[in-house]
């Protein structure tokens, strides 16, 4: 029988002798982001050789779908950890709170690129974050300052004549997916401000700016393929004039098949994601519930093993699956919240 840590929490604190809530679940539970998915798996996997204890339970649910799930509640019918492409947002930090999520600590694990990448089979294209904006956005300038029209470009070369003369097509994950809103706030919007008016538009009217910035176009150019990453490399083999966005570790895993554009002249590579001249990357992260913690068996063992050296250091062995290291000083105090199991407070994300 499952029951709620609130209510052994008050049994145990009279006295009577329960059941652990341990004995529930033997097994760490991960949800959440596809790009952090492929990381999760192989400490899950090294965890478990290593201790001989049951290897945690992996499941990818995208960013969002997986803060939901793991901000539902606390107890063994709810996961304990959730990973993200992503920064956890203010509105599902107190989501958790209201559901007695009250102590979370959030992990930063290293950081990641993201790319719009198109087949091997034809050239790479180089790309700003402005021509990204106008060829995806819904809706975008008009002629005068403060109007807006709907999207009318069909084709790249439409949005600027030096890009190709095919089609606007795009393969991306939907808006659950912590890959989505990165690339909407790093992509989209580092291209929607260059348009003065809407750059001032964010100091008077942060709402519309991002209604704006971060829309994009629902008329058949920008494709929602799910949170299947192999799916869109399938489909960009299958038609080289498409691209897709995902994260620079799938598209380690697969540059035999796709190949990413240079975002302002800049391919993304392990150097420039790390030294952060590729304008397009972002932090990784993994929330854990404290109050799961000594409860079901593993969670500190997983999480000692997740912020090693060994794993996420330099030459650790999540570099080779693609995952950009930070730096010695950030590392360090990445392991410390981890080990010291520091919960976050609302104010960090004000």
């Amino acid at each position: 029988m499952k029951m709620k840590l609130g209510v052994i929490s008050v049994v145990a604190a009279i006295g009577c002798v329960v059941t652990p809530l341990s004995m529930a679940r033997d097994n760490v539970e991960v949800v959440g982001s596809s790009t952090v998915y492929p990381f999760a798996t192989v400490v899950a996997e090294r965890y478990g050789r290593a201790t001989g204890k049951a290897t945690p339970k992996i499941e990818s649910t995208g960013s969002g779908g997986g803060l939901k799930l793991f901000c539902s509640g606390v107890g063994t019918q709810f996961p304990d950890i959730t990973n993200s492409s992503r920064r956890i947002k203010l509105s599902e930090f107190d989501k958790c709170a209201g559901n007695g999520v009250t102590e979370v600590i959030e992990v930063k694990v290293g950081f990641d690129g993201i790319v719009l990448a198109n087949s091997t089979k034809t050239t790479a294209m180089d790309i700003t974050r402005r021509d990204i904006f106008f060829g995806l956005a819904k809706m975008i300038p008009g002629e005068k300052d403060g109007e807006l029209i709907e999207n009318p470009y069909t084709n790249w070369s439409d949005v600027n004549p030096a890009l190709p003369n095919t089609k606007i097509e795009v393969l991306g994950p939907p808006p659950t997916s912590g890959t989505r809103d990165a690339f909407a706030e790093l992509a989209m919007e580092g291209g929607c401000k260059s348009v003065a008016w809407i750059k001032a538009l964010k100091k008077t009217n942060k709402k519309q700016y991002k209604a704006i910035c971060h829309s994009i176009r629902e008329d058949g150019a920008y494709i929602e393929a799910g949170e299947n990453d192999n799916l869109i490399v399938q489909k960009l083999n299958a038609n080289s004039d498409a691209f897709g966005v995902f994260g620079f570790s799938f598209l380690e895993q697969n540059a035999d098949k796709v190949q990413g554009s240079l975002i302002e002249g800049i391919a993304p590579t392990f150097d420039s994601i790390s030294d952060k001249s590729y304008p397009v990357s972002r932090p990784l992260y993994f929330y854990v519930k404290k109050a799961h913690v000594g409860v079901v068996p593993g969670i500190a063992g997983y999480l000692k093993e997740f912020t090693s050296e060994k794993a996420f250091g330099e030459e650790g062995y999540l570099t080779d699956k693609g995952m950009i290291p930070m730096s010695t000083q950030m590392r360090k105090a990445t392991r410390n919240t981890a080990t010291q199991l520091i919960s976050m407070q609302r104010s960090d994300l004000l």
